[in-house]
């Protein structure tokens, strides 16, 4: 038996934050948001929005306070982004329904990661925004002079946020905007921000009828809303694969049946690897009943942040677990597909992977240090491998900051049985 169900301190969901605050910035009063996550790309993101002239209070009680500017920004500023793919993507577009001259930039990892698709849907709308050549990112520079709204088709098949920006800075425009996202991925994220945009006050609606899933949505602005900021169900994938895999059960309260995050479809892996899943209204409890079952061959496309959780655990299946529909995660923080592929040969497990693809083999893996490459959820999901491999260690434990700086500690606290048998610098912050 598992024994009673360890819970999960899982912080709020940077996918929610991050929209929420903007939302919340563009609105007509104060919003509150409760329980938001505190890491480095959502306090990168609200400092992107104080420089836009968004004022915002955050205190001791979980709380922030947004005082909406009303409507979108003006008078220009420089904006940092930092590592922060969402300021990149979800603030161009908020600023160029304003006025002024804006710019945008962050660090070199996020001006490898593309933005010319955003870039050509903004002038189609009658946006100057000049993007640096050849790789079409960051630095980024908005000419604003407000949006007229119209019908725009913007290539989605890299990413869903250049598609989440237009959407929310729909309200703002003049007209209505008519989008359609081409090739989308990670459609469940689309979704999150149509009820997000709602609970603000906005009107948006879909038309599957015409093709490519036309949305569209009014002019009008954004009313002010209060908003308790649920889990981040994708941080929550390493606390449920853990159970899985180590043989416990494992709840996550505040994510439930009436999730907004399309993530929380992780669980439906982790049965089909055998684990047992329940959902409720209030919480999702996941126990591992054994070995994990392998022989699937599974698209995770829209639930693509969890696909390394499961690649990292694969090597512990009885068969191979072939995880598809993921070609996007190449252009993340890293190459995502390469760096897992890596990292398992470096533990000595077999694996195959094409553009979209990956296929990882059972085996015994063995004691390695992880090439996290800066990217958070590479070191999050071979630490969940840790609990079974001793040895293995992360070259850079501290990039887990930009979106769970306690996971290190939440993980020992709820496995210190486990954590212990690895070295220290495996499984903390410094």
């Amino acid at each position: 038996m598992s024994g009673p169900a360890l819970i999960a301190r899982i912080p709020g969901s940077k996918s929610i934050t991050n929209r929420a605050l903007l939302l919340a910035a563009a609105a007509d009063g104060v919003s509150l948001l409760r329980d938001p996550l505190v890491s480095e790309d959502t306090v990168a993101f609200r400092e992107a929005l104080t420089g836009l002239g968004v004022h915002i209070e955050t205190g001791d009680d979980g709380v922030w306070k947004v005082t909406g500017t009303g409507g979108a920004p003006s008078g220009g500023a420089a904006v940092w982004c930092e590592d922060a793919g969402t300021a990149a993507r979800f603030l161009p577009p908020f600023a160029a329904a304003g006025e002024g001259e804006f710019g945008f930039d962050g660090t070199d990892q996020l001006r490898a990661r593309p933005l010319r698709p955003l870039a050509d849907a903004l002038a189609v709308l009658g946006a100057d925004v000049r993007v640096t050549e050849p790789a079409g990112g960051l630095p980024l520079t908005v000419a604003a002079r407000g949006l007229a709204g119209g019908d725009v088709t913007v290539d989605a098949s890299l990413s869903s946020q250049y598609l989440t920006g237009l959407l929310m800075a729909g309200p703002l425009m003049r007209q209505p905007l008519v989008v359609r996202g081409a090739g989308l991925v990670s459609r469940p994220y689309i979704t999150m921000t149509q009820a997000l945009m709602r609970q603000f006050g906005a009107y948006i609606d879909q038309f599957d009828e015409f093709e490519g899933g036309a949305i569209q949505v009014l002019p009008g602005g954004y009313r002010a809303a209060r908003l308790d900021i649920e889990p981040d169900a994708s941080t929550a994938s390493y606390a449920f694969a853990a159970a899985a895999v180590t043989g416990r059960s494992i709840t996550v309260p505040g994510l439930g049946t009436g999730s907004v995050q399309g993530d929380l479809g992780f669980v439906r892996v982790l049965a089909r690897a055998g684990a047992h899943v329940e959902i409720t209204d209030r919480a999702t409890t996941v126990t591992g009943t054994g070995p994990l079952r392998g022989g699937f061959d599974i698209d995770m496309g829209d639930i693509s942040d969890t696909f390394m959780t499961l690649a990292a655990v694969a090597p512990l299946a009885d068969a191979p677990i072939t995880v598809r529909g993921i070609g996007h995660a190449r252009l993340k923080e890293s190459d995502r597909i390469a760096a897992v592929e890596e990292n398992l040969r470096a533990l000595g497990i077999r694996t195959e992977s094409g553009p979209d693809r990956l296929t990882v083999h059972p085996g015994r893996p063995t004691a390695a240090r992880i090439a996290c490459r800066r990217d958070h959820r590479i070191a999050m999901a071979f630490s969940v491998l840790a609990l079974r491999v001793p040895g293995i260690t992360l070259d850079d434990p501290s990039c887990v900051g930009k979106t769970f700086p306690g996971f290190h500690a939440e993980l020992e606290r709820l496995f210190p049985d486990r954590t212990s048998r690895t070295p220290r610098s495996s499984t903390s912050s410094h």
